[in-house]
């Protein structure tokens, strides 16, 4: 008895090495997929013509990248936003920030729709398009509210034959603040409809749910 008890006091001591040893290798392995995914990046970037925005180096800004998306963990996603086709680099940033915002919105939007249409109206009624002026004012308020949410990363650009520019802006997005974002868009998008009002607990359960490009 003894000894089985000394076995079960030195597994419980190994429990913590080994479960520290599991996450250094997996840290170990994100780290080297990111690696090898930023080389990708960079190759691909290089080969279509385009170059960083702004003084940093490539290098620098997808490593502050990375950086950035892992001390955020979970709550990190990364939305793109695209403009082309402007003579001033300050514009096509604008641009480009205005388009992943209106993504952003329309991916939100597209989320609540879908589950409103699967889970509140999954009998069919057409009682459904009641629900349109809703859906409408929240893209309009979250595209309002989550440009404070999207944090801008870095961007590549490039100028095409004709002079004008091509923009790729990528922009961090902390879930956690978005969320919030978008549940203070869903209670002024509320007011819209009486019968989204009436479904408003069950609505509410959607916004939680998370927006990736």
């Amino acid at each position: 008895m003894k000894k089985f008890f000394t076995i079960i006091v030195a597994a419980c001591m190994l429990m913590p090495v080994c479960a520290g040893n599991v996450q250094k290798s997996l840290d170990k392995a994100l780290a080297k997929a990111q690696k090898k995914e930023m080389s990708q990046k960079m190759k691909e970037y290089k080969k279509g013509g385009y170059e960083i925005l702004g003084s940093r180096t490539m290098e620098v800004a997808l490593l502050k990248h990375y950086s950035k998306l892992n001390e955020l963990g979970d709550n990190g996603l990364v939305f793109e936003g695209y403009a082309a086709n402007t003579k001033s680099k300050n514009t096509a940033e604008q641009m480009a920030l205005n388009n992943a915002t209106i993504k952003y919105a329309q991916k939100a939007g597209s989320t609540i729709k879908g589950r409103v249409v699967s889970d509140i109206f999954a009998d069919g009624t057409d009682s459904e398009g009641e629900f349109e002026k809703f859906y409408a004012a929240y893209e309009r308020i979250v595209e309002q509210k989550v440009k404070n949410v999207l944090v801008p990363s870095y961007s590549v650009i490039k100028q095409k034959p004709d002079g004008t520019y091509e923009i790729q802006s990528f922009f961090i997005v902390d879930e956690t603040k978005a969320r919030n974002a978008r549940k203070a868009a869903l209670e002024s998008a509320l007011t819209e409809s009486e019968l989204a009002q009436k479904y408003a607990a069950s609505v509410r359960g959607f916004v939680e749910e998370t927006v990736a490009e």
